[in-house]
């Protein structure tokens, strides 16, 4: 069982299909067959039930699908660090960004990175948190900032931003014409609500209400915090999202929640128990240290 073995067998088992997966290896099927039979008989035992157009991954074969996807993470780890050692830092970091501040803050860790290391290109996937967790379990991105609160039994996560959540309403809203830039929560009782429609978001925004014994009235829940100025200028309910969600528009009126202010968190997050590449754990510790001096200059 060796290394161009157990690749075969990844693909096989993500395509279910040997016919596809002989493609995307670009060999013919009857040899790629050959190699997955040797390797059952090697293991001896079943490692996929063949169907009439699909294939079905046994247990034996979930068992190894998963180590050899592990196995193979930390060759290619392996490799990337030794001609790393030789040619200095270089490749590529997936890294997905949640809507809101997310981009902002993270657009200040790549200029100071790429000034370091000048041969690393960054691929940036956009997404609301939980279809970038969603992309850091299929291996699609390596690292993201997403909001708060998240899984901790999944992802490592360290905080690198908070941002007010906002009350978005139409200038025709009674609300709206209330002095200042900021709202009270309780003034949001029995209000239709329209807000984000990740579930830890929902659970947050309604333990809120529950502090001041009373229940969000939610009309509408929305991933693209786009379209939250189309709903909320047309009176159809006020909007609670991130302060960076507004977009200028003279329909439409921004009010921070307070008392107390409500923040949402920005995570930093990758998944646990899965190796990283040398060029990912640089970047992840230069996010660190530009958080730990950011802190420190505030502080000062």
């Amino acid at each position: 069982m060796d290394i161009r073995i157990l690749s075969y067998f990844v693909t096989i088992a993500e395509e279910l299909n040997i016919t596809k997966a002989a493609e995307k290896l670009y060999m013919s099927q009857p040899p790629l067959s050959s190699q997955i039979k040797k390797l059952e008989d090697e293991l001896d035992t079943t490692l996929f039930i063949r169907g009439k157009r699909h294939l079905q991954l046994t247990e034996s074969g979930k068992l190894l699908y998963r180590h050899a996807k592990e196995i193979l993470a930390l060759v290619n780890k392996t490799t990337e660090e030794i001609r790393a050692m030789n040619k200095g830092m270089f490749g590529k970091i997936s890294l997905g960004l949640v809507e809101g501040s997310a981009p902002n803050i993270a657009a200040m860790w790549i200029e100071s990175f790429v000034k370091k290391h000048d041969n690393i290109e960054f691929n940036i996937v956009d997404g609301n948190s939980d279809e970038l967790i969603q992309k850091l379990r299929s291996g699609l991105i390596d690292l993201a900032v997403v909001t708060s609160p998240c899984d901790n039994t999944l992802l490592n996560s360290f905080k690198v931003g908070q941002e007010k959540m906002t009350a978005f309403m139409s200038n025709d809203h009674p609300l709206a014409s209330l002095p200042g830039n900021t709202i009270d929560l309780s003034l949001l009782k029995n209000e239709p609500l329209i807000i984000p429609s990740r579930l830890s978001m929902n659970t947050m925004i309604t333990k809120w209400f529950k502090e001041i014994n009373s229940e969000p009235r939610i009309i509408c829940r929305m991933d693209n915090y786009l379209d939250v100025a189309a709903l909320s200028g047309r009176n159809i309910g006020i909007s609670l999202f991130p302060k960076t969600s507004y977009i200028l528009n003279q329909h439409m009126v921004a009010k921070e929640v307070v008392n107390p202010e409500r923040y949402v968190e920005y995570l930093f997050v990758w998944l646990k128990n899965k190796p990283l590449s040398l060029l990912n754990e640089a970047f992840i510790d230069h996010v660190k240290l530009s958080i730990k001096e950011e802190n420190k200059s505030d502080s000062n």
